[in-house]
């Protein structure tokens, strides 16, 4: 029994696994490979008349080269270098091969061997380029100008080709890796995801921004069924300590370090939310270039004027933060994530469906909501 169980499952590894592309997708690259061929062909055939070149004016490895363009534009291996580079090197180490070495045998393995040693050096890989390279050798192909035309020509018009059909359907081509500045709170960096690629140590048909995507999608849908129907209602804090934008400043701050919070709501006289103030917002009123005395102009400023004229802030509404990201107490708590994660977000007011403050949200708030979320697959 363990025997057949172990044939079995490596019976199971020879399966193809499901495609996750729906009809549409399939339908587009299906269109895309056919047309730019068909554009490709048609150039070509018209430049090889032109030209008075008889010999072949469309090599075999470019239907290749079509699947990885139109197909799986986003692969590092379909990218216009790749295809540009590594079909063209790979015909030069092939044309060299079919020259120098009699044997066909030897040649055909020496060249495909080369062409892949030459593309990872030239930053090219490109499957079909092993293919351009003993094409040129079992068609004996002596002259090093038919690694210009037919490979380069041919791989060149596709790639215009890839280029304005991706484009126009939706699809980023060339599929350049975008660098993003690393949040503040990020669970892992391009540095985490470079030595895990290093210790991996094989070629991943896939960029690096996109398998970071791909990671921090798969990370936001494992907690959206983890939280499942959990609301901002359901883990705020119920009917939080607000101020108003008339409110002195030392009664604020009064508020803040007798209930040990950082931030208060302001509101309106109906309770709608206008503002925030947070210590941040204090600090940011001191001239904090010289550390001594920073509690001694803490106090002069929130201590209030008895003068009719001022020249520092009184009220709460003076240095609060206007602009306020707030959140409907029946929004889902898994919608918060970005807003803590990269946003920079500390607190959140929620509000309810009159718009009118009922609750808040702070990190710790969130951070227990997902541990109680997590647990009990722990």
């Amino acid at each position: 029994m363990r025997l057949a169980s172990s044939f079995l499952n490596y019976a199971r590894a020879w399966l193809p696994g499901r495609t996750t592309v729906d009809a549409r997708e399939r339908l587009r690259a299906m269109g895309g490979a056919a047309l730019g061929l068909l554009i490709t062909a048609l150039l070509c055939r018209w430049l090889a008349g032109v030209l008075g070149h008889n010999a072949v004016w469309l090599i075999a490895p470019l239907g290749a080269s079509a699947v990885l363009v139109f197909a799986v534009p986003a692969s590092p291996l379909a990218q216009p270098w790749s295809v540009i580079g590594g079909n063209t090197l790979s015909a030069l180490v092939g044309i060299a091969c079919a020259n120098w070495i009699p044997d066909p045998a030897l040649a055909a393995a020496v060249a495909v061997g080369g062409a892949i040693g030459l593309m990872f050096a030239a930053r090219c890989l490109h499957p079909p380029g092993g293919a351009a390279a003993l094409l040129a050798v079992l068609t004996h192909t002596t002259h090093f100008s038919s690694a210009f035309f037919p490979a380069f020509t041919n791989s060149l018009l596709l790639v215009l080709a890839g280029v304005a059909y991706n484009s126009l359907t939706g699809r980023r081509y060339p599929h350049v890796q975008v660098a993003r500045p690393p949040a503040a709170d990020a669970r892992f960096s391009q540095a985490d995801i470079d030595a895990v690629l290093a210790r991996y140590n094989q070629v991943l048909d896939i960029s690096r921004d996109d398998l970071e995507s791909l990671i921090q999608q798969t990370e936001l849908e494992s907690y959206k069924r983890r939280l499942g129907t959990l609301h901002c209602a359901d883990i705020m804090s119920a009917q939080p300590i607000s101020v108003e934008f008339g409110t002195p400043l030392q009664e604020a701050w009064a508020l803040m370090h007798e209930r040990r919070i950082k931030a208060l709501p302001v509101t309106d006289r109906t309770r709608r939310v206008v503002g925030i103030v947070t210590q941040a917002d204090f600090f940011r009123q001191l001239d904090l270039q010289h550390h001594e005395g920073i509690a001694g102009k803490l106090r002069d400023l929130i201590r209030a004027t008895r003068t009719v004229m001022s020249n520092k802030p009184e009220v709460v509404g003076q240095i609060m933060t206007r602009q306020v990201r707030v959140a409907s107490a029946d929004r889902p708590v898994v919608e918060l994530v970005p807003l803590f994660s990269e946003g920079g977000h500390h607190h959140i007011p929620i509000i309810d469906s009159e718009k009118r403050l009922t609750g808040m949200i702070t990190q710790s708030d969130f951070v227990r909501a997902l541990y109680r979320a997590v647990r009990p697959e722990m």
